[in-house]
């Protein structure tokens, strides 16, 4: 995957999901690689890691699911935050779709467009091309709407949010200009 770090999003992936047992887990392990590739957002990571550290599981069930499934603001489905409820979406959906099968993958029982099925194919698809298409298309501008339908700042979710965005910037700063050579150099 050339020089891409994309690991991360597959633990992003699991925190954006309904929370399981292994929610603390991975997160310690994503602190652990933020620290490692990108301490910017693993320092807006914290206030994430902090709150689960003072919580049990059905408490960190409660707010994710008043965090996403109750809040149209903070929705986690990437067309809709681009497209809203429109053809539009429709047709990212079925983009989406076509993607996911040329590489065999499966979004399972969640529709193509949740962030957190999105994370785990750029996490595990090899298409460094693709996957800064996708950030740079997709994630990062339904993040910045999705970022903006959190009524504080110290929510713990806007916290893990704020981290993903850093980390995708990053992402995008540090691999864009080494992809746009290699297709410059493809053509040339």
């Amino acid at each position: 995957m050339g020089t891409m770090n994309l690991k991360p999003c597959l633990a992003f992936s699991q925190l954006l999901s309904y929370p399981s047992e292994r929610i603390k887990l991975t997160a310690a392990d994503l602190e652990r690689q933020l620290n490692e590739f990108n301490p910017a957002a693993a320092t807006a990571f914290l206030g994430y890691l902090n709150f689960l550290e003072l919580q049990d599981l059905p408490q960190i069930e409660e707010l994710f699911t008043s965090t996403f499934d109750l809040q149209a603001l903070s929705d986690p489905y990437v067309g809709y935050q681009l497209c809203g409820e429109s053809q539009a979406r429709t047709l990212f959906l079925i983009k989406l779709q076509e993607l996911y099968a040329k590489q065999d993958f499966s979004c399972g029982t969640e529709l193509p467009d949740h962030l957190s099925v999105m994370l785990r194919f750029i996490g595990s698809i090899d298409d460094p091309q693709g996957n800064i298409e996708i950030i740079v298309d997709a994630l990062l501008p339904a993040l910045e709407k999705i970022l903006t339908g959190f009524e504080t700042q110290d929510h713990p979710y806007r916290h893990l949010l704020n981290a993903l965005q850093i980390y995708l910037t990053n992402m995008v700063e540090t691999e864009l200009p080494e992809t746009k050579r290699q297709k410059e150099l493809s053509h040339g």
